[in-house]
């Protein structure tokens, strides 16, 4: 499968087959996305898989919107996605390095995640980045060490839809040469 092929066919999923997926898959997944980059190559964001009662009790984690809670409920792993707080895009004083102050953590967070969903697919496998969580509850459920935060939760498994591509802007709406 091209990079082209992988970004073009990757859907977001939200019905999974009960299939579990196993240990070593994701280990492999996570040590392809280990490859993305990050800000000073700082590389905070650390994954969580989450299978059984506690992902049972992720799904109540989502009031916001209850549609997420049904997802995770039926998926058969949730990876979720911490950073180590404080690292990208400060110095070693704790001063930010850039106006973006610590805006870098998110995007970060976001390219690693996009990373491991890109290489979920070309194993195979399905995801769905969430965002609308209860992030401290989700923290607390999980004892998540205090230099961390709770960025987003990703179901993970074998799909059970295909969905369509919803349609794209057209570059020259996208892109601009100055």
């Amino acid at each position: 499968m091209t990079a082209k092929e992988c970004i073009k066919g990757r859907r977001s999923i939200r019905k999974f087959k009960e299939e579990a997926v196993s240990h070593d898959l994701i280990a492999e997944i996570v040590e392809t996305a280990s490859y993305a980059p990050s800000w000073k190559h700082t590389q905070i964001v650390r994954y969580i898989a989450v299978e059984g009662e506690k992902k049972a009790q992720l799904s109540q984690c989502t009031s916001a919107y209850p549609h997420n809670g049904e997802i995770i409920a039926q998926a058969p792993m949730c990876m979720v996605v911490t950073i180590i707080k404080n690292r990208s895009g400060f110095e070693r004083d704790g001063s930010y390095s850039t106006h973006r102050g610590e805006g870098w953590q998110m995007y970060d967070a976001g390219v690693a995640s996009e990373a491991l969903c890109l290489a979920a697919y070309e194993k195979g496998l399905g995801t769905v980045i969430m965002g609308i969580i209860d992030d401290d509850k989700i923290a607390e459920i999980l004892d998540v060490p205090a230099d961390r935060e709770v960025i987003a939760v990703i179901p993970i498994g074998y799909p059970d839809e295909e969905p369509t591509a919803p349609r794209r802007k057209p570059v020259e709406e996208l892109l601009s040469f100055q």
